[in-house]
């Protein structure tokens, strides 16, 4: 991900919380020089130091096939808003875009049907809707299993972690102040989101 150096997020905490908090990501491969794309949920887990994504594909999608030994991008991002020039003290600007981004690589692992996979979609579950869990519990052995059959649970370990927070560290006090005001303002809620991202940042950032 090309990051200059004054947009880049180096606190890995930083980062594993957002992805925990946007969990709704993209797993990115590619054949034969063909990216291929699939949508889903992850769980963002600390082990032994590493940071373990955990999900599951439908057994059904190409992809579940094609990350078995394969290097893959997994993309997390959700809040961004448009900046527009209005809020620079000098004219000769142009419009930008403020958001942020973690990219997450790694190899797969693919969790063996049964206890591991039970495991996986109970702390999914757990994560996502604690209330639906003990539902789930009680549904009849035989509908759970043919649903896990339906489905390819995997890991993976991360091997690389770059995060991008581009929430305009390079303008000026005012520049920012008219921003985040403008942004908080906002009826659109991913608007207000980057105002309180740029407020936290700012506040964070040593007053020379």
């Amino acid at each position: 991900m090309y990051t200059p150096k004054h947009f880049q997020l180096n606190n890995e905490q930083e980062a594993i919380s957002f992805m925990q908090r946007y969990s709704f990501a993209t797993i990115v491969t590619a054949t034969n020089n063909v990216p291929f794309a699939t949508h889903i949920p992850f769980l963002v887990e600390q082990r032994e130091g590493r940071i373990i994504l955990a999900s599951h594909f439908a057994k059904a999608n190409p992809q579940a096939a094609e990350i078995i030994g394969k290097d893959v991008l997994v993309i997390f991002t959700e809040p961004h808003a448009y900046i527009s020039p209005k809020h620079y003290e000098k004219e000769t600007n142009v419009p930008t875009w403020n958001y942020i981004a973690v990219h997450a690589y790694g190899k797969p692992s693919i969790l063996p049907e049964g206890e591991e996979t039970a495991d996986l979609l109970a702390r999914m579950i757990s994560n996502y809707e604690t209330d639906y869990l003990s539902q789930w519990n009680g549904l009849p052995d035989e509908y759970k299993q043919r649903m896990m059959k339906g489905i390819v649970a995997f890991e993976i370990a991360v091997d690389d972690l770059q995060g991008k927070h581009k929430l305009s560290q390079n303008r000026s006090e005012v520049e920012k102040e008219n921003i985040i005001k403008a942004l908080n303002q906002s009826n659109d809620t991913t608007e207000v989101e980057i105002a309180k991202y740029m407020e936290s940042l700012n506040n964070s950032l040593p007053r020379v």
